[in-house]
């Protein structure tokens, strides 16, 4: 007899009401797998685009898939079961993951429920210092800002560029993180701190005092100032936020510079930049245990924190991608499982 659990499924996609929490067989693992059971999930920006059916891209780069769906890549959790293949990973292990990104980018990793399957190269204790509130929140934002500012971390091929994303190196220099309050700009300003860069920030003035307390430098309110007519002869420009007008960064950067872009699409300033000697860069975060075990160790001890948000339980996904959608959000928001 088929096991089953709670999830939260799409069987359409469409708006935060396609979202309903209702029962769903419990999944099967491999002999490398890890079944975890879920005890938080955060909610990243593919969740949004997934649920919407990605009508942002091009029709023909759009999911075409046999529902329902269960959305989510982030938890944390505790092991219940193991695949015979499995050493490293115990009954009962508090355990956190980014699950199957971005091999599952158009299915859905299946975070948003009681029990999620995980690779077990996927997978990392989950730090003792933190709750798994905190945990869930910070896989995808965390590897993001890991894998563009210190370690890429795997040799996939780089599906925006002919060439591999490199991190540079950030001791003593000087960082621009724009998109700061949101969930990876505010794990990129403590990891490029951590990493002995002078941090510039830059958000709505609402995170002023939080960027300030994470151990930014100096922050930029861009309502009330435009960050390229307030910074020059910068480092090193992190763009979490994508959208228009990226290329307005390359005046805040010094030749010989970078501009490292979170969401490169769109961008129309690749002639300029190599004029300016800037080189650009991005890459696409993919799942890494050992990088959040690597990672981790900053949670654990402090030298980073994730910001929350917002808290919802498990059944109230709609709210919760709601609140997303609204935009203005400070850190992460996270699901909690019953």
């Amino acid at each position: 007899m088929t096991k089953m659990m709670k999830a939260v499924r799409i069987h359409e996609f469409g708006g935060p009401d396609v979202l309903l929490y209702e029962d769903a067989p419990r999944p099967a693992i491999s002999a490398d797998d890890v079944l975890v059971r879920v005890h938080a999930a955060s909610i990243n920006p593919p969740d949004l685009y997934l649920r919407d059916g990605y009508r942002a891209l091009p029709p023909q780069w759009r999911p075409s898939q046999a529902f329902p769906l269960i959305l989510g890549t982030d938890v944390s959790g505790v092991v219940a079961a193991v695949g015979e293949n499995v050493s490293q990973f115990h009954l009962g292990d508090a355990v956190y993951a980014m699950v199957r990104f971005p091999h599952d980018l158009m299915t859905g990793s299946s975070a948003y429920a009681d029990y999620v399957r995980v690779p077990a190269s996927d997978l990392a204790l989950k730090p003792s210092g933190i709750d798994h509130i905190q945990a869930a929140a910070a896989p995808m934002s965390l590897l993001t800002a890991w894998q563009f500012l210190v370690e890429l971390g795997h040799d996939a091929p780089n599906p925006f560029q002919s060439f591999p994303h490199a991190p540079v190196p950030l001791a003593s220099k000087t960082v621009l993180v724009n998109g700061a309050g949101g969930g990876v700009g505010h794990l990129a300003v403590q990891v490029a701190k951590w990493q002995g860069a002078k941090v510039v920030a830059v958000a709505s003035g609402k995170h002023e005092a939080l960027l300030t307390d994470l151990g930014a430098d100096g922050f930029i309110d861009y309502t009330k100032v435009a960050a390229e007519r307030a910074v020059a002869n910068a480092d090193l420009v992190l763009d979490a936020v994508g959208g228009a007008k990226m290329e307005r960064f390359l005046s805040t950067i010094k030749p010989g510079g970078a501009l490292f872009l979170v969401n490169p699409l769109g961008f129309s300033g690749h002639e300029e930049a190599a004029r300016r000697k800037i080189t650009v860069s991005t890459t696409q975060v993919r799942s890494n245990g050992k990088q959040l075990a690597d990672a981790g160790r900053l949670l654990d001890n402090g030298s980073v924190r994730v910001v929350i948000d917002s808290t919802y339980a498990l059944a109230e996904a709609p709210a919760a991608h709601r609140r997303a959608s609204a935009g203005s959000i400070q850190g992460k928001i996270v699901l909690v499982a019953t």
